[in-house]
C-alpha cells in the first residue's frame, strides 16, 4: 500500500485536473487520491493532491491564498471570460489605440484589494444543484451572484500593443474562490473594449509553490511529502509525547492548551509522524482530525 502524503504536480495545459487525479491514481495504485482545487483545462500549474490519509489535510490547504501569472488579452470579450470560449464581441480598433496605460492602471487599481467580483457564467459553482458550465451549455440562462473576494496583488509585468488589441502579461495573489478569468473580463469591460485571458498558471497555493511540483510523467511515491512536512507548512507545530498521542488518538483533551501559538497545531509525535490537528479548548486541547495510524519510515 501506498504511504499517505501530499503530492505537488505541475498541471500541463489541455487536460482536465481530474485526468491528473486519474493518473496519479494509477500511478501510484491507490483510489483515495483527493484535491485542493481544481484547474481548468487551458491552465496549468500547481496542484495540490492528498493521498490516501493525507487526504483529510486537504481541509487546511483549499482555502489558502493563491499566486497566478496570465495573460489577458484586451478588444475581445469571449462567453466563458477565456480563450476556450466563443468569440462574443471585437472592439473597434481605434477605441482599443485609445485605451491608454494610466486607464489600464486606474482599471487594475479598482480591481484590486477587496472587491465584489461575478464568477463566471461557464464556472463550476452550483446553481439550483446544477454546475453553471452545464446551465450555460444548455443555453439557459445563468445568473451568480457577487461575492467578496480578495486581490492583494494585480500588477502589470509586460503589455503588448497589436492592431485591434492590447495583451497584459500579469501576476495576481488573491483569495480563494478568486476567478482570474472574471478579472479579465471586469478589466476588458471597465476599459469599454471587452477581454478575456487567453493563458494562465497557477504558481503558489499557500505556502506550496509550482516550482516543488512533479511532473505528470513524474508521479512517484518518491514525490510525495510526509503529512507532518505537509502540516508544518500550512500551521504550526506541537510536538507531543508518546502518551499525548495516544490519548490525542483515542479523543482524549490533553493539558497545555497554552502551548498553542495559533488557532490549530500540527500535533506530531517523537517519530516525526502527524497525530493529527489540535485546537485549543480552555486549558487544554483537543483533537478535532486525527491521521490514520502510520508505522514509522
Amino acid at each position: 500500500m501506498v504511504r499517505p502524503g501530499i503530492l505537488l504536480v505541475d498541471k500541463p495545459g489541455g487536460i482536465t485536473s481530474h485526468d491528473v487525479v486519474s493518473r496519479a491514481r494509477r500511478a501510484l495504485g491507490t483510489r483515495k487520491i483527493g484535491h485542493a482545487g481544481t484547474l481548468d483545462p487551458m491552465a496549468t500549474g500547481l496542484l495540490v493532491l492528498g493521498v490516501e490519509g493525507a487526504t483529510r489535510l486537504l481541509t487546511y490547504i483549499v482555502g489558502a491564498d493563491k499566486t497566478y501569472e496570465a495573460t489577458i488579452l484586451l478588444g475581445v470579450a469571449t462567453d466563458s471570460d477565456d480563450a476556450d470560449g466563443v468569440k462574443t464581441a471585437r472592439a473597434d480598433a481605434a477605441d482599443v489605440a485609445a485605451v491608454t496605460d494610466e486607464a489600464i492602471a486606474a482599471g487594475i487599481a479598482d480591481l484590486t484589494g477587496d472587491i465584489q467580483q461575478v464568477p463566471s457564467t461557464v464556472s463550476a459553482i452550483k446553481v439550483a444543484g446544477r454546475r453553471a458550465y452545464d446551465l450555460a451549455r444548455a443555453g439557459e440562462e445563468v445568473e451568480l451572484r457577487a461575492r467578496s473576494v480578495t486581490v492583494s496583488r494585480f500588477e502589470v509585468r509586460e503589455t503588448r500593443r497589436g492592431e485591434g488589441t492590447i495583451e497584459l502579461d500579469v501576476v495576481v495573489d488573491c483569495t480563494s474562490g478568486t476567478y482570474i478569468r472574471a478579472l479579465a473580463r471586469d478589466l476588458g469591460r471597465a476599459l469599454g473594449v471587452g477581454g478575456h485571458l487567453t493563458a494562465l498558471r497557477r504558481t503558489r497555493i499557500g505556502a506550496f509553490d509550482a516550482a516543488a511540483a512533479a511532473s505528470v510523467d513524474a508521479i512517484s511515491e518518491d514525490a510525495l511529502v510526509a503529512p507532518a512536512t505537509a502540516a508544518a507548512v500550512v500551521m504550526s507545530v506541537l510536538a507531543v509525547g508518546d502518551d499525548e498521542a495516544r490519548d490525542l488518538r483515542h479523543g482524549k483533551r490533553i493539558d497545555g492548551g497554552g502551548r498553542l501559538t495559533g488557532a490549530v497545531a500540527a500535533a506530531i509525535d517523537p517519530e516525526g509522524r502527524l497525530i493529527g490537528v489540535v485546537e485549543k479548548r480552555g486549558t487544554q486541547m483537543k483533537s478535532v482530525m486525527n491521521m490514520p495510524e502510520e508505522t514509522a519510515r
